[in-house]
């Protein structure tokens, strides 16, 4: 019990509890907090590879705040004046599964850790381990050099308890939309062919064309079926299909006296005899935006694009994603993000190449939900993101529309990274689908070539080659290593008249002879 034990039995409410409980006037709600995480660049807003630091904690990338501090000389995140000379390096430490930690205390670095940095040094360390060795015992030698420094020249680069500074929506490059762009990028803008200058005249002359006669196809265009499969030429490995030898050595397989060659698929010998890009016209609601394939070297990955496009299977979707200095994404016919499949049904394995990066500004890749699993959703990059190398795959980029990526960089998102206003694909229209003309280029020489079978004199010294309608048969039964030829030479050196001699067998039953066995 006690004397207090009535002391909450009052006869009023207070003003807090009139606001909280009673339907009072109630504080505005702030808006959502974007933190920042500590291994990531305050400019840039990716995971940094060189960090530097200022006197106030914040961190940069060397790449990305020197070009800006010579351009517009302030720093990013409060707006007040700044030199190169006030940044000091910092030596970050990982273990062996590569997460940043204490090189003392061996603790790995989370959002919850007190993150501190020596600013004569730059090593990183957690704030106990400089509590505890440093602060408390009054030893201000570095833990690792030794070197000495003052109680000022510790830099708090994380605190979890004051995450103030860690807002992104109160940056000043943020609020005031100040983005550093290249020259060439600014180039870019005012030409839509500035990218091609270093591709072959064969690009820059299909592009020219598409701006001056190229035609949007009509719907019943867009709806033709596809070539049949009766109509396809047959291709063939080296290898045989092992029917014979598992028959011979299996009882569970069936028996087989002929050994067939492998047939390849259609689709196999098409990738492997494409050289050309291709080329598709994305028309959004912000405007047109020309895509290069690379089509010549991830030909798979370009075929399950425009057959998507063929169909109409990006026609009235949106670009459900958009992060600012990343990347636009799209693609889901419901929208969501979780939704879609390949044009091959399900999903399909990665394709990587050591020339196709996400290097620079407009690049086309597939987006996935980890290895080997491609669907139909893709993003164009609004700058270079080389951590995504090796695990999307590159299959285009933009030569044309910076204008209208521009547009979709600025639109605002909301807490989901969801545009606010909607960015809607309208269609997509081909221009050259470098894949469709190999195949038809490929069936139309197999058409060639049975005519001239059908009305050469001598069809059946042609039956060899590689192209045939049937399965070939290598050979089969006694003497297949024998070639035909030499059978035919060896009959021809017998007279016509002449009988054949029957060999008697031998009644000895040695070492040499086994017909008595």
């Amino acid at each position: 019990m006690g004397k207090k034990q009535h002391q909450k039995d009052k006869m009023y409410i207070t003003a807090t509890e009139w606001r909280e409980q009673y339907g009072g006037k109630r504080k505005k709600q702030e808006t959502t907090f974007k933190r920042l995480p500590f291994h990531c660049c305050a400019l840039s807003l990716q995971t940094f590879t060189h960090p530097y630091c200022t006197k106030d904690g914040h961190v940069f990338d060397l790449s990305a705040i020197v070009p800006f501090i010579r351009k517009y000389g302030i720093n990013p995140i409060t707006g007040e004046k700044m030199d190169s000379k006030s940044l000091f390096k910092l030596n970050f430490h990982k273990n062996s599964e590569g997460k940043f930690h204490c090189p003392v205390l061996y603790r790995v670095f989370t959002d919850n850790s007190a993150i501190v940095a020596i600013k004569t040094s730059g090593n990183v360390y957690s704030l106990e381990a400089i509590t505890e060795l440093n602060l408390k015992p009054k030893n201000y030698k570095d833990l690792i050099s030794s070197e000495p420094f003052k109680k000022s020249d510790i830099i708090t680069i994380q605190d979890p308890q004051k995450l103030e500074k860690y807002d992104m929506s109160t940056f000043h490059h943020i609020k005031e939309k100040i983005k550093l762009v290249d020259e060439e990028d600014e180039e870019a803008r005012k030409s839509s062919t500035y990218t091609l200058k270093s591709t072959s005249a064969e690009a820059s002359a299909t592009l020219s064309e598409l701006a001056e006669t190229y035609v949007a196809p009509s719907t019943k265009d867009e709806k033709k079926k596809e070539e049949g499969e009766e109509d396809l030429p047959k291709y063939y490995h080296s290898s045989t299909t092992g029917e014979v030898s598992r028959g011979f050595t299996s009882t569970a397989a069936p028996r087989a006296t002929r050994n067939l060659l492998q047939q390849r698929d259609m689709d196999e010998v098409v990738y492997e005899e494409v050289k050309q890009k291709s080329y598709v016209r994305l028309v959004t609601s912000l405007g047109d935006i020309n895509l290069e394939l690379h089509s010549d070297q991830v030909p798979k990955t370009c075929h399950n694009f425009l057959l998507l496009c063929k169909r109409g299977y990006y026609n009235d979707t949106i670009f459900h994603r958009s992060i600012r200095n990343f990347m636009v994404q799209g693609g889901d016919p419901t929208g969501s993000g979780q939704g879609g499949e390949s044009a091959f049904g399900g999903t399909f394995a990665d394709h990587f190449k050591p020339n196709l990066t996400h290097t620079g500004r407009g690049v086309l890749s597939m987006a996935n939900r980890g290895p080997n699993t491609n669907t139909c959703q893709f993003f164009i990059t609004y700058r270079s993101c080389n951590h995504l190398d090796n695990k999307h795959t590159v299959f285009g980029r933009l030569v044309g529309g910076l204008k209208v990526l521009d547009e979709m960089e600025n639109i605002a998102t909301d807490s989901k990274d969801r545009p606010t206003s909607e960015i809607k694909l309208k269609s997509a229209h081909i221009f050259v689908d470098a894949i469709s003309d190999k195949r038809e280029e490929l069936i139309n020489a197999e058409k060639d070539r049975k005519k001239a079978l059908k009305d050469a004199e001598t069809a059946k010294e042609l039956e060899g080659i590689t192209l045939e309608s049937e399965a070939k048969t290598v050979s089969e039964g006694v003497g297949k290593y024998i070639g035909k030829k030499k059978l035919k030479h060896i009959e021809t050196l017998q007279p016509e008249g002449a009988k054949r001699t029957k060999v008697l067998k031998s009644s000895v039953t040695g070492l040499r002879d086994f017909s008595a066995w």
